[in-house]
């Protein structure tokens, strides 16, 4: 029989919404002003998901011990500021899955390791009647896997642990899950693929948006 959960707290880009085009633009752009070597979808799908930091460190030839890290970690976070909604929109079927769930009455949350103000602002384009908390990292909001964000996003939806549910893409997300101790469900069309996900101890694994609600 399966649990009766009344709350899902979703991860951002890669379960959500597509983003990975408008973060390579800009991480692209910022590497060419620094003359060093451009990244393709492929090689930004595998890097994301542990916050834009992280991102350039692993971008950038000798990571942070680069002299010009800051730089270019500054260029790449002004241009994304500038340019994070050009390609980005949310997953085929995502708002009819958001819809069928309102519908239920699941209260429903985002935590990302993306900047809070971003996090909030695209919650509101796309899905402001349909997800009333939306959380990113902050000054006061640790960046996943830390449980921070997930609490947080508990506790505005007054929702308690044990009727709650965490969905994501990444290895990052399972760790996410398992700090916070909620279960989980991964998405094998974000940005990682299917086998990562099952050596990092995913079960319950849906390939598409909709394929949720078997779990749910």
């Amino acid at each position: 029989m399966l649990k009766k959960y009344n709350t899902i707290i979703f991860d951002f880009d890669g379960t959500l919404i597509y983003t990975l085009e408008d973060i390579k633009d800009s991480v692209n752009y910022a590497l060419r002003k620094f003359n060093l070597r451009e990244k393709s979808l492929n090689e930004i799908r595998s890097l994301v998901g542990d916050g834009a930091y992280r991102l350039i460190e692993l971008c950038v030839h000798d990571g942070k011990n680069n002299i010009h890290f800051d730089e270019i970690f500054n260029v790449y976070k002004n241009h994304y500021s500038e340019n994070y909604k050009n390609k980005t929109k949310p997953y085929p079927e995502i708002i009819s899955l958001l819809n069928k769930l309102s519908e239920k009455g699941y209260k429903l949350g985002i935590v990302s390791n993306k900047y809070d103000n971003l996090v909030k602002y695209l919650n509101k384009l796309y899905f402001e009647d349909l997800i009333p908390v939306a959380i990113g990292e902050s000054d006061i909001i640790r960046k996943k896997p830390a449980p921070d964000g997930v609490l947080e996003a508990l506790r505005q939806l007054n929702s308690q642990k044990d009727q709650s549910i965490y969905i994501g893409d990444s290895e990052v997300d399972i760790q996410t899950a398992k700090n916070v101790g909620l279960d989980f469900i991964s998405v094998s069309y974000g940005y990682r693929d299917i086998e990562l996900l099952k050596e990092n101890g995913a079960i319950k694994i849906a390939d598409k948006p909709l394929d949720l609600l078997k779990w749910l």
